[in-house]
């Protein structure tokens, strides 16, 4: 027989439960489909990453600049190890036939000496052990069997010296492309944010560096503070003439320039050698911790890493290659973007 048993119906909590999650579904199914797309970022917020991304582009770059010139100065040792021991290489050839002649007279008179034929023996050392107890070595022979000795000890030891430069500039040149790659990625991060910008703010961004940089060689020029020395108004000097030109990372010149690649170029120009990145140059000379009683031509040092680096133009200025997009140029110390730490007089 059918049942007619009533179908269970929900309870009413069940009910409350999925009313109230499909009004939430519809919900936020209106407000996903009403809400306005993410907006576009503005002029000065793309500044400020992009600034943020070029600073850590820079601390990449002295790395990477600090690898370049470890690697150069690695490849000159081993060159000069290389040229030694081809030299000494030489000199152990001659000392051995010189050996080899006195063998070969000895041959033609029908006989070699015993103590010949251990002097001409693979292992040196041996022949001395042997040689002493014959008691037939004439002081010609040991001088010349311990010539042989000291050079091949020599050799050994250079050939083992430039096997470990060897690691170490293998190691070197991948640290340096490591830290080349990380700078270009850096960069094309940065490019990526400035080309979402309109022409218009494009304009309006490059009008207000212009005018930052025109504002800081104006205050720079009506200052009166004076040069440090001979040699630091000799830099400032040729700073200034570089004014204009572009920064390229790793560059030190003459068309393009990074920032201790300015520093450095412009101490050469001035009879003075300094080290190559910003890090080794804030080591070089005297610190001077207050702005006020910095020179013209003192080297000025930025953030806790002291990765930028520019010339002091007096009035809280700077001479400085600034970033990738930009030129040698003018700037305030308060606009650097990173704490001022302190001045170097070299």
């Amino acid at each position: 027989m059918a049942s007619h048993r009533r179908p269970k119906q929900p309870s009413r909590a069940r009910v409350t439960v999925l009313t109230t999650a499909a009004a939430a579904a519809v919900a936020f199914s209106s407000q996903a489909a009403n809400a306005a797309p993410s907006e576009k970022p503005s002029k000065d917020e793309v500044k400020a990453k992009v600034d943020k991304l070029y600073e850590q582009a820079e601390q990449a770059t002295e790395k990477y600049n600090g690898a370049k010139e470890k690697q150069e100065k690695l490849q000159k040792e081993i060159s000069t190890i290389q040229d030694n021991v081809a030299r000494g290489q030489e000199e152990l050839n001659e000392l051995r036939d010189s050996l080899g002649l006195a063998a070969a007279s000895q041959y033609r008179t029908g006989s070699i000496d015993p103590s010949v034929q251990l002097f001409l023996s693979a292992n040196p050392d041996d022949y001395l052990d042997k040689a002493s107890t014959l008691d037939q070595l004439s002081s010609q022979q040991v001088e010349a069997l311990k010539k042989v000795q000291e050079k091949q000890r020599e050799l050994a030891q250079e050939r083992a010296e430039a096997s470990e430069k060897l690691k170490d500039l293998a190691s070197t040149r991948a640290e340096l492309g490591k830290k080349k790659k990380e700078v270009q990625g850096k960069l094309a991060s940065a490019q990526k944010l400035l080309n979402s910008l309109t022409a218009a703010e494009k304009q309006a961004l490059a009008a207000e560096q212009d005018r930052a940089s025109r504002d800081s060689e104006r205050d720079a020029l009506t200052d009166n503070v004076p040069p440090g020395s001979g040699r630091a108004a000799a830099a400032y000097a040729f700073a200034q003439s570089q004014l204009g030109k572009p920064y390229v990372y790793g560059a030190t010149g003459m068309s393009s320039y990074d920032c201790s690649g300015l520093t450095s170029r412009a101490y050469a120009a001035a009879g003075v050698q300094i080290p190559r990145t910003s890090e080794a140059q804030a080591q070089y000379g005297t610190k001077i911790y207050s702005v006020s009683q910095l020179k013209v031509g003192d080297l000025v040092f930025f953030f806790n890493d002291l990765h930028h680096v520019g010339l002091y133009a007096g009035n809280g200025q700077i001479i400085h290659a600034p970033r990738t997009g930009t030129v040698v140029r003018y700037e305030s110390m308060d606009t650097i973007g990173g704490p001022f730490m302190f001045g170097v007089r070299v």
